[in-house]
């Protein structure tokens, strides 16, 4: 996965630092599905779509998992050190845009980052 999103973005004007943040961004959010959605079993689906347009780059991971609402989801700030908790503030700050979209079955993760 890593490589495939890599891959992908070295096609667009970021820095290696931005590079590197949106790539482990989403290896984190497939974390998170692997860790909440599908309760620890990686034998489940996660579908990674990255799509372009004139404005911004976005990726969309989709589960068919548990649900877990965006309200439910609780990171912290990078300046307290305790485990747990970072793996939202890295997505956060690598995307400018993380949204959350339930599905009937499921959920789909966007993550949007500005072509500026």
């Amino acid at each position: 996965m890593r490589n495939c999103v890599r891959d992908f973005l070295n096609g667009y004007p970021f820095s290696d630092k931005e590079r590197l943040l949106m790539v482990l961004g989403v290896d984190e959010a497939c974390t998170n599905i692997i860790r909440h959605a599908y309760q620890l079993r990686d034998d489940q689906l996660i579908a990674l779509h990255m799509e372009e347009s004139r404005t911004c780059i976005r990726m969309r991971l989709r589960d068919y998992g548990q649900q877990v609402g965006p309200h439910q989801m609780r990171g912290r700030s990078g300046d307290v050190l305790k485990p747990g908790g970072l793996g939202l503030y890295l997505i956060r700050t690598a995307f400018d845009g993380v949204d959350y979209v339930l599905k009937p079955r499921g959920t789909e993760l966007v993550l949007t980052k500005n072509l500026e």
